[in-house]
């Protein structure tokens, strides 16, 4: 099999070619139809996460060993394990990648993205920037009825983390309940999520103007720079007196301090994106206001059920995708990092 791997934090990806997986037991292989190319796949490729005041979260090759990334996997099974039930050469799937030790209180209660001792798809083991990839358990695979090739892998990550923040943020009682800080591809896979799961057209905050329009276009209530002088008083109208709920991912220390101030009392805000950066909150207020501040990293297998329910009935609006070939990895990174994408991208193999 031919895969693009990280041979070193912040070089080149190469290709190379490397024995191709067989199945066992309850594995499946597939061959890769697309693999998204997701905003964690920078920070895996540079080795750290940026911490702010100049701290790095480390983030090394596991093991030191050359890694395949790619976690957001679309593809058609090549081989099955002899315990494997109902699935069939040639069928797609979408491969959830968020992979537990399956022997720990969190695997227990449906956290496996949790477990300390992981082995995720593309992250600690070879995923979908190889022509094909070993999923441990069918019970790991999803349906995408029509989905564009290109867009269903978005959903194991991009989709998925939309989707569980938005729980974390809820309930939502009309469009100015919530407000999505970034019209980029992630943003913009929780604009349409929220219209399909919920009902509303959501606030939209960015500062680019062009990914602002999109968002716009495909259905936001309202749209805000937030690099714009007077944006907090607009979005204090729009929310009549401060948002319920604000979903950010970005996760950068210029928007989450725009954006929490803007709360209201007893609101909820969730970080999702992981720019970096640091934020000070004088704790009093913190207790006054009621203000919730949490997190949210990807989401449970549970929460894959669900959201593959609304996307196999047709719920969710697909969101266009550019398709390149994987050999364009290292430049499609690098634009990435740069901010230059307007949207999502989705790697290609030859089939």
């Amino acid at each position: 099999m031919k895969a693009y791997q990280v041979i070193e934090n912040g070089k080149p990806l190469e290709e190379r070619i490397l024995e191709t997986p067989e199945a066992k037991g309850r594995e499946v292989v597939l061959k890769t139809v697309a693999c998204g190319v997701c905003h964690s796949d920078v920070h895996i490729h540079d080795g750290y996460f940026e911490l702010g005041g100049g701290v790095q979260l480390p983030s090394p090759l596991p093991g030191g060993e050359p890694l395949t990334m790619g976690h957001e996997i679309f593809g058609e099974v090549a081989a099955i394990g002899e315990e494997v039930e109902g699935i069939n050469i040639g069928e797609r799937y979408v491969a959830y990648p968020w992979m537990g030790c399956g022997d720990c209180d969190l695997c227990d209660d449906d956290m496996t993205h949790y477990c300390a001792n992981n082995s995720n798809l593309g992250i600690h083991v070879g995923g979908g920037y190889g022509d094909h990839v070993l999923v441990p358990d069918q019970k790991y695979l999803f349906h995408a009825a029509d989905t564009p090739d290109s867009l269903a892998g978005s959903y194991a990550c991009r989709g998925l983390t939309a989707y569980s923040a938005l729980k974390k943020a809820g309930p939502y009682k009309k469009d100015n309940s919530l407000v999505i800080v970034s019209a980029g591809g992630l943003g913009v896979l929780a604009l349409k999520i929220a219209q399909a799961a919920y009902g509303i057209n959501p606030i939209v905050v960015d500062i680019d103007d062009e990914k602002l329009g999109m968002a716009r276009q495909l259905g936001a209530s309202a749209t805000i720079n937030s690099s714009e002088e007077g944006a907090a008083e607009k979005l204090m109208e729009l929310t009549e007196g401060g948002a319920r709920s604000i979903v950010d991912f970005v996760g950068a220390e210029a928007s989450v301090n725009f954006g929490y101030n803007l709360l209201a009392r007893g609101g909820s805000y969730v970080i999702v994106g992981l720019f970096g950066g640091q934020i000070s909150l004088p704790l009093p207020l913190q207790a006054l206001t009621e203000k919730k501040l949490m997190g949210s990293y990807v989401g449970s297998l549970g929460d894959m059920a669900e959201l593959m329910e609304l996307v196999v009935a047709g719920k969710i609006d697909p969101v266009a995708v550019e398709t390149r070939d994987v050999s364009e990895a290292n430049n499609t990174l690098l634009e990435m990092k740069e901010g230059k994408l307007l949207g999502l991208v989705a790697l290609t193999h030859d089939q």
